[in-house]
Formats: structure tokens, C-alpha cells, sequence
């Protein structure tokens, strides 16, 4: 292949063909035109007489240059030129495409896939051997992972497999195995970059400009780069604050402003709220508070960017960044007295930074539904209070409790160990022992990382009696084997007990700043988080490349809590959701305050380009049409030249008599025909359309979606109905087509069981047409699915404060919609293909409302079916089958019951009502295991 800058020739030997250009004209030139035929009158008639034009002896220059672009335009059209603003292929050796695939390339990976594809083409066309590396590690040992050269047929089916990956780039790995590779010449090398140094190490080291230069010792090297503002952007782990949490995002330095969109859900995938975060011009960060109910913001699981692909875009939290209340159980009159000395004054300071905090009795704490009650020395508990708050702590409580002189004289029954009578009393003028130190923390201790301070000591403490389980319930002690803190689990909660008192009266541990971390490790425990411990905690779910949360991978493997705090992301330890459903742990991709750094100064022989995004495109088509135009408009020449077209007057009188000039009454005919011929195309293309759009609705079983006006939206409607329809096709006797695209009031939509219509704000009202056409098909047994594509709260079918609710309102404004009730736990729904319970789409929690069974006219099947969880965002795929969407929060076995409530949902508009019968019911009790 022969390539000139941007443009390339498949067949460059045609080429040659140009150079008998010369010839042709030379022969052009000397070959006269056909010449007249007169009928010549006798010629005495002649005599004198002047003929008004003469015939040329030679063909007009200008009219040789016309034929000779027509030579022209036929022979580079054989050529096969072929235009690609993106890629170019220099040289004859090998070609070495290495590709950034980690977390940073997600963003804009359609760029890389059409510039990946674009190469493998003219590799292929030029018969080039190939070899693809990817950058970012794939969990597989060096020797499955060293690189070879392919043909380029082969290397496009492993590159179709390529995706980005949720963790970084490893170039200095990808260093080594290009410098194994063993080349006979020269390779043309291209680096599909993403734009970043290593992002996540916290500087700006120059790896990149030694990667490149490992690549030039291969040969020729060009380097893609993203473009100004096209960068990723980083979400980075929120600040707690009293009141709010603070989210903060990170980009690139940019002396523009930028600004980003968080969004924040729960665990089922409902948007709780979104805030915009704005770059300053030159800032690199940013942040802004969140302000929420502490019951809506403990809700919140996930952050993302919306409208940004990757894993940087999403963030999980965890019980570590929620405030639950927790309660302290007032004092007596002394305290009150003196609140600066007082143990509620102590543990105020304490939890206040993390945590918010109720005062109250016991069972006022109780009522509040508070996480953690906190007891200073109050001594032993009336016994009617005791039951009430063990019961408390068996359904999930955490009762935190410092000892103190009340407790050491009894005991009752709430405390972790048995207590001796009486406090021990170290560093008095009648003692002999000083003041102890505290002992490192133990590995499997909730305490376990906190650094000592060296000027804690404790002067007092209450001792534990000694018993075989008492190591185990210790989570801290002295250095002389005594227990500083002591725990026990209690049905599904914990009783905790500080052997010290809250204040500065027994010890000195109140006043340093490793109090409140041990504070915050406990109120951890109440929550489900257990600290850094060296439990291993498995995978429950992990995110792709895209941040789309799924199943984790065979290569994911349990971790550590000490390792999640570390930050280590891989293939082994992908992000996402560890630990097992009783406590969850967010294994983020960031963990503390990377920087973004782009790709610096990079050796001079490195050519630099940036992913512009056009497609390669074959010029021939083009070529071959301009050819057409030119041979007619040579053709018309011609005709003008011997006279046929020619307009003077008796030139009609010629074509009359049976001339040449007969062209001339065609062509009036055509012109005066066109305005008619043309009305008559523009009004029976209309019909001819319909009609086949009628034959192919009616001879194929097929869906249809509601056009919106939303290309988004319409795209992904389409999208959704096309991959539930193959999958109607591999599980179920319908053979379903492609899916159709209506417009209320001028398609006809009884050709289709099933009719899907999205809402969306941007849609106009119905006029008198489009309502009349869609309360004739509920009537005559059509299915109509609504879709408000928003996650749902509760049982709220229109919510008032949400903006597809309200266009819901407006657009079903003089349609039918009869009563509505939730889907009855019996309906033929849950069982007309598989037996189901909930109806997840894209989103789960929300509510399925169809028509009320009992008032339904057609033989009790519902008409209309309206819900919010975005099932055509689950259900789509892509030309290649990938879905489109993520679905939350339960991923892929989400989507997995999203397709079988679609399936359910056409058997019932197909079937009707078929399997409401009781001929079913033994064998749906008997898979139900009743």
C-alpha cells in the first residue's frame, strides 16, 4: 500500500496508468470531431453565400482537459484511494500498536477502538505482521503474556477482546517484554497512550519519556495523545465534615474552567442527589459539601461522574464514611456540675468529628434508633433497664461502657467479662507500680495499625478476673498483660467495656488524639466494618473498565482490611465491594491524593498526534461518481457540439422533420414533465414507504418503542428491544425481527403486542391524533410498557418532585389509563415464563404497576404496565453484544432478571392470561419448594 501523508492506495501500480495521460491528449488532439451532414440544395444557391460557424479541425483544448479528468478519475478510482485523517503506516516492517488499557483509557476508548481498527486495515491490506500489547496487567504470568507477531486477521479478533481495565497502566512491565521481542528489521511502532505519567503514585515521575525511549530502540514511533479538556477526570474519597460530606474531584492542571456532575445513590441504585463540582481556572481540585439529612447521607453508597465511563469516575462508601447517631446516656448532678471534668463532656470532643451525637436516658436512646449507646460510670443498671438494652444489643447495638469506682462495686450481667471488686490503683504515694504504658495492638485487635502515643498512661483501671476466653475478648491492654478493653459479641451486636474511666480521672488516654481513633474503630463496629484486621475479606462484587459493577473475575482474590487502607489495586484485588454481607468494605481505585499529571516532554523522534476521531473512508465510491458526472457532461458536450441540443429558433422544426435535433423535444418534454413527475415521486415514496413498513411489521413478530425525539434515548430504546429480542429468540418459541421506531398519531401501532414508550421532560403533549391512535390500541388489546428511566422510591408512582413524573402527567393527559394497582404476588406476570418476584431493570427497587386484575376489560389482561427502573437500559446491547448500561447495583445477575421479567412481559402480551390457570399451580408450588 502505497501511503501520501493522510492518503493511502491499495492497488498504487494503477498509478502508472497516469502517465499515459500525454498519449491520450496527443490523440485527442488529432482526432477531429464526426463531421456535419448537410443537405445540400442546388449549388448555384450557393453562390455567394457565407456559412455562419465553421467545424473545427480540432477538438477544443478545453474540452480534451474535460476527457482527460475523466482518464484521470478512472484510474485513481482503480487505485483504491483510501483517506484516514487518524492513522498512517510508514515503512515495510512489523507493526508494534501498544495500547494503554488502564483505568484512564475508558473514558474515550471508542477513539482508540476506531484508530486500533484503522491500523489493523491498512496492516492487513499491506500484509504487515502485527504485534498488540496491551499496558495495563491482565493477572496472567509473564511467560502466557509474552508477545509475538501475528497476521493482522489475527490480531483484529485479540484485539477485539481488549477492554480497558480497572486499575493502572504497568509501562515499565510492558518495557521488558518489548525489549524480549526479536525483530528482523525495523517495526513502525504506535502507542494508543492515555494521556497520564502514572497516575496513581503521587508524582509526576518521567516514565513515560523512558517507555518511549525503549519503543524508538523498536523503530519509527508515533504517539497518540488525548486532546485539550478530553483528560479523565478523578474522583477522590470525600472529607467527613460535622455537617456535610465533602466530595472532591481531581484533573489535570488546565488554566481553563471545567466543571463535573456527582452523582450520589444508594445500595439499590437510587440517585439520592447530585451536586456540581466547578474547576477554578489553574486548579487541579476541587470540592464541594454535600448537604444532607444524616438519614438520607448514610444511605449513600456510591458516588460517580455522571456522564464518565471508568473506574476513576466511581467511588464506594462504606460504613466508614457514614454518621450514625450515637447516644450518650446523661449523667448525674455531679457532672452537670462540672461539665469540663465530666466524662460525657470527653467523649463529646471525641466522637463529635465523625459522628453526630444524641443525649438522652437509655430508653429515650432506644427510641432514637441510635447505632452506638455510650455509658460513662454510672454503675449497675436497674434490672428492667439492663433487659430492655441486652435485648437492644442482640438485635444489632453496640453498648459501649467505661468503667469507673460505681461499677467496680457490681456488676449486671451487660458487661464483656467478669470484674474484680474494687479498682487497681497504679503510680500512688502508697503503691509501688507506676503508671502503665499501653502494649501494641494486636493483629486481629479492631485496633490494630494505630500508632501508640508515648506519654499515654493509666494510673487506674478496674482488672478483668481471669478466664480461658479472656484473650480472646481483649481488644487492648497494658503493658503488663492487664486488659485495657474488652468485648464480646451478643446475638447480633456487641457489649464493649473501656477498663478506665471516659475522663482524665484514671488514666491520660482521653486526651490524646488516639482515643478518638479507637472511638471511631468501635462506632466502625456497630456498622458492620470490622477494622484493620488481617481477616481476609473475598470479593463480593468488582468493577470493569467501564465502572460497571459486576461479578468479580477469577483472578479477584480476598484481601485485608490493611491492604484496602494501603490502596493495593490490581488484577488480583480489582476495585470494588469486599468483606461478606454481614460487613462490606469499599475497596476503592484511590485511596489517598494522587495527581494527575499529563505526559510530558518525550524524545524528539517521537511523532505526536491526537485521537481526532474520523474514520477511515474509501474513496472510490466518490471517485467513480465525479466520473459519472464528467462522462455525462461530455456526453451533453458532444450532443451540443453536432447540434442536437442546440436552442436557436427552427431547431424544433428540425427535431420535427426527424433531425439530430430530437434530443432538443426530449429534453423540453423532460423539462416540462419534472414538476409533475417529481410530486407524483414525493407523493407515492410516501405510500411505497408505509407499505413496506406495513409488509414487514405484519409478516414478523416485533416490538416498538415510542419515538422521543431524544437521539440518546430513541438509541438506547432501540438498543434495549433488540437484545431482548435475541434473547426471546434463543430461549423461547418467538422469533421476533428487528425492532420498529413509532410516532403516536401517524404510525399504526396494531401490528405490535408490545409497545415500549420512554419518558422523557423533552417530550411534547399529544395531540388529538396521537391520543385517539393510542387509546384505540389499549382498547383493542395492545400492551403499552411505560418506562420514567429514574430510579424510584417506594411504592410513589408520580413523584412531585420529579421532573419525568410530571412529564408522565402531562403526556398521558386524555389517554385511557385505567386503574392502576402494584403487580399482585399471583399475577400471570411472575410466572408466564419464569417465576419472579421482583422486576429489576437498570435500576432495582422501583415499583411495577399494572392494570387492576378485576376491572381489566380484556379478559382481565392489562393493557398498561408502568414502572421507572430503565429495562431498555438493561436490556441493551451493542453491535458486538456488550451491554450498554450498568446495572446497580446488583450487575450482572441484576441484568440477568431484567431479561427474564422482558421475556415475562411479552408471553403475557403474546399469551394473554394462559397461565393464570390451576392446571400450573402444582408444578410452580413444587418449584417453590411449599
Amino acid at each position: 500500500m502505497l501511503t501520501l501523508g493522510p492518503l493511502g492506495f491499495v492497488n498504487p501500480w494503477l498509478l502508472f496508468a497516469l502517465a499515459g495521460l500525454p498519449v491520450l491528449w496527443w490523440l485527442l488532439r488529432v482526432t477531429p470531431p464526426a463531421p456535419k451532414r448537410l443537405s445540400f440544395p442546388a449549388i448555384r444557391l450557393l453562390f455567394g453565400l457565407q456559412p455562419p460557424e465553421e467545424t473545427p479541425a480540432r477538438t477544443p483544448w478545453w474540452l480534451i482537459a474535460l476527457r482527460m479528468l475523466l482518464a484521470a478519475l478512472v484510474i485513481v478510482g482503480l487505485a483504491r484511494p483510501i483517506l484516514n485523517p487518524n492513522a498512517q503506516l510508514a515503512g515495510s516492517g512489523p507493526v508494534v500498536v501498544v495500547v494503554d488499557n488502564g483505568w484512564a483509557a475508558a473514558a474515550n476508548w471508542a477513539a482508540r477502538e476506531r484508530l486500533l481498527g484503522d491500523l489493523l486495515d491498512q496492516a492487513e491490506r499491506d500484509r504487515r505482521s502485527v504485534i498488540l500489547a496491551a499496558t495495563a496487567p491482565d493477572g496472567r504470568e509473564s511467560a502466557e503474556t509474552r508477545l509475538s507477531a501475528l497476521p493482522a486477521a489475527e490480531a483484529r479478533r485479540l484485539a477485539l477482546s481488549l477492554q480497558p481495565r480497572p486499575w493502572p497502566v504497568d509501562r515499565p512491565a510492558t518495557a521488558e517484554r518489548l525489549r524480549a521481542l526479536d525483530l528482523d528489521e525495523a517495526a513502525t511502532v504506535v502507542w494508543l497512550s492515555d494521556g497520564l505519567e502514572d497516575a496513581l503514585e503521587g508524582g509526576a515521575a518521567p516514565e513515560a519519556a523512558e517507555f518511549a525511549q525503549t519503543l524508538l530502540d523498536l523503530g519509527r514511533v508515533e504517539i497518540y495523545r488525548e486532546g485539550p479538556g478530553d483528560l479523565p477526570r478523578l474522583l477522590l474519597p470525600p472529607e467527613i465534615d460535622t455537617a456535610a460530606l465533602i466530595l472532591r474531584a481531581r484533573r489535570t492542571q488546565a488554566e481553563t474552567p471545567d466543571s463535573l456532575t456527582v452523582r450520589a445513590s444508594d445500595d439499590r441504585g437510587r440517585v439520592i442527589a447530585q451536586q456540581l463540582l466547578e474547576f477554578e481556572p489553574g486548579a487541579a481540585e476541587t470540592a464541594q459539601a454535600l448537604t444532607l439529612p444524616i438519614e438520607l447521607r448514610n444511605r449513600i453508597t456510591r458516588l460517580d461522574i455522571e456522564g464518565e465511563a471508568g473506574a476513576g469516575a466511581v467511588l464506594f462508601l462504606d460504613e466508614r464514611w457514614r454518621r450514625r447517631p450515637v447516644g450518650l446516656v446523661s449523667a448525674g448532678p455531679l457532672d452537670a456540675a462540672q461539665p469540663l471534668l465530666s466524662e460525657l463532656y470527653f467523649l463529646e470532643r471525641a466522637l463529635a468529628p465523625f459522628t453526630e451525637i444524641s443525649r438522652g436516658d437509655v430508653r429515650q436512646l432506644m427510641d432514637r434508633g441510635v447505632a452506638v449507646i455510650a455509658m460513662p460510670d454510672l454503675g449497675p443498671l436497674p434490672p428492667e433497664q439492663a433487659t430492655a438494652l441486652e435485648a437492644w444489643v442482640q438485635e444489632g447495638g453496640l453498648l459501649l461502657r467505661f468503667a469507673g469506682p460505681r461499677l467496680a462495686e457490681g456488676d449486671d450481667g451487660l458487661l464483656p467479662v467478669e470484674l474484680r471488686r474494687g479498682g487497681r490503683v497504679m503510680g500512688g504515694a502508697l503503691t509501688w507500680s507506676d503508671p502503665a504504658e499501653l502494649a501494641p495492638f494486636s493483629p486481629d485487635s479492631p485496633f490494630a495499625g494505630l500508632m501508640l502515643p508515648q506519654d499515654v498512661a493509666v494510673s487506674r483501671q478496674v482488672l478483668a478476673e481471669p478466664a480461658l476466653d479472656l484473650p480472646q475478648k481483649t481488644w487492648a491492654q497494658l503493658t503488663d498483660g492487664t486488659p485495657l478493653v474488652t468485648a464480646e459479641p451478643r446475638g447480633e451486636g456487641w457489649v464493649t467495656l473501656v477498663h478506665t474511666t471516659a475522663n482524665t480521672e484514671w488514666s491520660d488516654l482521653p486526651l490524646s488524639g488516639l482515643f478518638v481513633e479507637m472511638l471511631r474503630r468501635i462506632v466502625a463496629i456497630s456498622q458492620g466494618v470490622s477494622g484493620a484486621s488481617e481477616a481476609s475479606l473475598p470479593p463480593l462484587s468488582t468493577l470493569d473498565g467501564f465502572g460497571r459493577l459486576g461479578t468479580p473475575p477469577a483472578t479477584a482474590l480476598a484481601l485485608t482490611a490493611q491492604a484496602i487502607e494501603a490502596g493495593e489495586i490490581g488484577p488480583r484485588h480489582p476495585p470494588g465491594i469486599y468483606g461478606t454481607e454481614a460487613g462490606r468494605r469499599a475497596h476503592n481505585l484511590v485511596a489517598a491524593d494522587p495527581l494527575l499529571t499529563p505526559i510530558g516532554a518525550l524524545p524528539g523522534a517521537v511523532e505526536a498526534r491526537v485521537y481526532s476521531g474520523g474514520d477511515e473512508r474509501d474513496l472510490l465510491p466518490w471517485l467513480l461518481t465525479a466520473a459519472l458526472v464528467v462522462a455525462l457532461l461530455d456526453a451533453l458536450i458532444a450532443l451540443a457540439l453536432r447540434g442536437h441540443l442546440s436552442l436557436r429558433p427552427g431547431s424544433l422544426r428540425q427535431a420535427a422533420r426527424g433531425g439530430g435535433g430530437a434530443a432538443v423535444v426530449l429534453l423540453l418534454a423532460g423539462l416540462l414533465l419534472l414538476p409533475s413527475a417529481a410530486d407524483a415521486q414525493s407523493q407515492t415514496t410516501g405510500s411505497d414507504d408505509d407499505l413496506r413498513r406495513i409488509m414487514a411489521a405484519t409478516l414478523d413478530t416485533r416490538l416498538a418503542y415510542v419515538v422521543t425525539g431524544v437521539p440518546q434515548v430513541d438509541d438506547l430504546s432501540r438498543a434495549g428491544l433488540s437484545g431482548l429480542s435475541r434473547l426471546l429468540l434463543r430461549r423461547t418459541a418467538v422469533e421476533p425481527a428487528d425492532p420498529m421506531a413509532v410516532e403516536l398519531g401517524r404510525d399504526e401501532l396494531a401490528f405490535f403486542p408490545l409497545l415500549y414508550w420512554p419518558i422523557t421532560p423533552e417530550q411534547t403533549a399529544l395531540d388529538s391524533a396521537a391520543r385517539q391512535a393510542l387509546n384505540d390500541y389499549l382498547v383493542n388489546g395492545g400492551t403499552l410498557l411505560i418506562d420514567l428511566r429514574e430510579p424510584a422510591v417506594g411504592n410513589r408512582l408520580f413523584g412531585a418532585s420529579s421532573r419525568n413524573g410530571q412529564a408522565l402527567q402531562r403526556l398521558t393527559d386524555g389517554i385511557q389509563v385505567p386503574p392502576l394497582v402494584p403487580v399482585p404476588p399471583e399475577h400471570v406476570l411472575t410466572k408466564a415464563f419464569y417465576l419472579l418476584q421482583d422486576f429489576p431493570g437498570r435500576y432495582d427497587g422501583g415499583t411495577l404497576w399494572v392494570e387492576n386484575p378485576d376491572e381489566a376489560d380484556n379478559d382481565g389482561v392489562a393493557s398498561v404496565v408502568i414502572g421507572s427502573n430503565d429495562w431498555a437500559g438493561a436490556w441493551a446491547i451493542d453491535d458486538l453484544g456488550r451491554p450498554m448500561a450498568a446495572a446497580v447495583p446488583g450487575g450482572e445477575r441484576q441484568r440477568e432478571m431484567a431479561y427474564r421479567f422482558g421475556v415475562n412481559l411479552v408471553m403475557y402480551a403474546l399469551t394473554g392470561n394462559y397461565k393464570a390457570d390451576q392446571v400450573h399451580v402444582p408444578y410452580i408450588l413444587e418449584r417453590l419448594g411449599q
